[in-house]
């Protein structure tokens, strides 16, 4: 994206524990065979209908890792955003989430360490019948405040 000008996410300084961020994702086909093609990732019980109806799932299962990588992009484009970095999680996954389901994420900050230059965000994922498809937190290391505005390096990024 060269010659678009973008901006950083927030800095830790513009962060208060409690603020939160919500949005909701459908998953669709196509989003199920990029991550399937991209990850070489042939696991039946993600793809085949015949084998899911004989298992206790009874029918094909979203890849957790999946859920994992749509809570990754609330971090990389909304809270904190762009130029933030995860350096830590503990996610779980209590319920399976069904293709083609719509997937309600929610996260929070819960602490700030301005020392570490890290915030913690609890991170939750529920389907549409309100169960809780992914759980836990992350840690993350907020954008940078960059030295200079005319870096060469950061032309697209202001």
């Amino acid at each position: 994206m060269i010659g678009k000008k973008r901006k950083l996410g927030r800095k830790i300084q513009d962060l208060k524990i409690g603020e939160t961020f919500t949005t909701t994702s459908r998953v669709e086909d196509r989003d199920l065979l990029m991550y399937l093609g991209l990850t070489d990732d042939a696991n039946p019980l993600y793809i085949q209908h015949d084998y899911a109806t004989q298992t206790p799932f009874k029918q094909p299962v979203v890849p957790s890792v999946m859920l994992c990588g749509m809570a990754s992009s609330i971090v990389s484009m909304h809270l904190p955003g762009p130029g933030s970095h995860i350096v830590e999680q503990q996610l779980s996954y209590p319920h399976p989430l069904y293709h083609y389901a719509e997937v309600r994420f929610h996260a929070e900050i819960t602490d700030i360490n301005q020392q570490e230059h890290q915030v913690i965000l609890d991170m939750h994922g529920y389907d549409e019948e309100g169960k809780e498809v992914m759980k836990g937190k992350m840690t993350v290391i907020p954008p940078y405040e960059p030295t200079s505005m005319n870096a060469v390096s950061l032309e697209n990024f202001y």
